[in-house]
């Protein structure tokens, strides 16, 4: 399998020069340990050397000897690990000496002693279109967040091509695969999370059936604010079962562990009317590929659904922008108040500076975007904040330009750091 560049080697690189230790998280198979391996000049599998266990038992420091930077793959196997490296880091007072990579986090835990000051924390996702080399980048989110947007063709892409990509999702292993084979792994991939996975990173035995129509109804909701009493009342109609609400947050708990579930928090900005805020988070996927394996989806019943194709879509495009905001060191949040005002994501910066995001499958819905980004930003109250820096609605279909409004249209096939 071929490798392809990954944004987050900037990040990987920086924080090996500054912080003893670099933790890499994100889900399974979305190419950490590959792209650790980059770095690494050595290694130790924790979920497959047989050896392990019986070190872990008895030396577990052993483990820790080789050149550096070594990487500690699945280290979460055994979190206990976690403060020998801790330890080593303060005995060694060097840089770049670990390199962690996991597909879940830990439970919370007494002998789990901060890592503050000795480990950086890096999230990867999977491939984003830039990467995959399906966008061109043109349009940087670096310039978007500087006010700036740079003049340049770029042909659009079809719906049948977009569909596809969401089918296969970003996924390393799946390169070059036929869209079947795709859907069949990725089918395989919700099976796991349904019958292994759950159960293992929690600790305890969960019923197969409840998380997959926990899963189902999620991938449903995508890109919304559906809250624990919709998915609730999901779960005991597809499993004629009852389900109590923490049963649900306990699932929604694991899969956040397993960082499968990505939760895009609600922005907080100064405003002039007197529209409360929503604070619920929009929950995704971590690739839109599961939600379609989820429910069984293929670019068939997609092109019949073009309504939640654009939801789907919206998650896509949410999942590109988290990953291009982080190497920006920005955060990705969205806006939603009482008076029924949506924009789909803001980008904010550090600094504070901030750009405005709606996602449109298709350009029949691009006047309305315009007139949601400027009703938001016409409420933003500039005494105590500043405007954002750009308005922009990111499309499928459509092609990359500038209106007269100066609000920016941007193909996904153009969307870059």
């Amino acid at each position: 399998m071929n490798y392809l560049n990954r944004i987050i080697e900037a990040d990987i690189a920086d924080s090996l020069t500054a912080s003893g230790a670099v933790l890499i998280k994100g889900p399974k198979a979305c190419g950490k340990t590959e792209t650790a391996k980059r770095f690494a000049h050595s290694q130790i599998e924790m979920d497959r050397d047989k050896q392990v266990p019986v070190i872990m038992a008895t030396d577990p420091q052993l483990l820790l000897y080789g050149d550096t930077p070594r990487l500690i793959d699945e280290w979460q196997i055994h979190p206990e690990i976690w403060n020998y490296i801790r330890h080593e880091v303060d005995e060694r007072k060097a840089k770049g000496q670990f390199i962690l990579a996991g597909s879940s986090n830990p439970t919370d835990d007494a002998t789990m002693h901060s890592g503050a000051g000795r480990f950086t924390l890096i999230e990867m996702d999977t491939l984003t279109w830039q990467e995959l080399g399906f966008s061109s980048g043109k349009a940087k989110l670096s310039d978007l967040l500087k006010g700036s947007f740079p003049r340049f063709y770029d042909p659009a892409v079809s719906l049948d091509f977009i569909f596809e990509r969401m089918l296969i999702g970003g996924w390393p292993n799946l390169l070059n695969q036929p869209l079947q084979n795709a859907i069949r792994v990725n089918s395989a991939y919700v099976d796991l999370l349904c019958e292994v996975d759950m159960s293992r990173v929690s600790g305890v035995r969960r019923d197969p059936l409840k998380v997959r129509s926990l899963l189902r109804s999620l991938a449903r909701n995508t890109a919304t604010m559906v809250d624990s009493k919709t998915l609730e009342n999901d779960v005991k109609t597809s499993d004629r079962n009852e389900v109590s609400r923490n049963t649900i947050a306990d699932y929604l708990n694991a899969l956040s562990r397993l960082m499968v579930l990505y939760e895009q928090p609600a922005f907080n900005p100064h405003i002039r009317s007197s529209a409360s805020l929503r604070k619920s988070p929009k929950r995704h996927l971590c690739d839109p590929s599961l939600a379609a394996a989820a429910l069984g989806l293929d670019k068939e019943s997609l092109m019949k659904d073009l309504h939640y194709a654009g939801f789907l879509f919206e998650s896509l495009a949410t999942h590109e922008l988290k990953v291009y905001a982080q190497a920006n060191d920005a955060k990705l949040f969205h806006y939603h108040d009482s008076y029924g005002l949506e924009v789909d994501a803001i980008v904010q910066k550090r600094n504070g500076d901030y750009a405005a995001f709606e996602i449109k499958l298709g350009t029949g819905f691009i006047d309305e975007a315009a007139t949601n980004l400027k009703r938001f930003s016409q409420n933003i109250n500039e005494s105590k904040m500043p405007l954002p820096k750009t308005l922009n609605i990111i499309t499928g279909t459509g092609m990359t330009h500038q209106r007269e409004d100066g609000i920016n249209v941007i193909s996904l096939a153009s969307l870059g750091v």
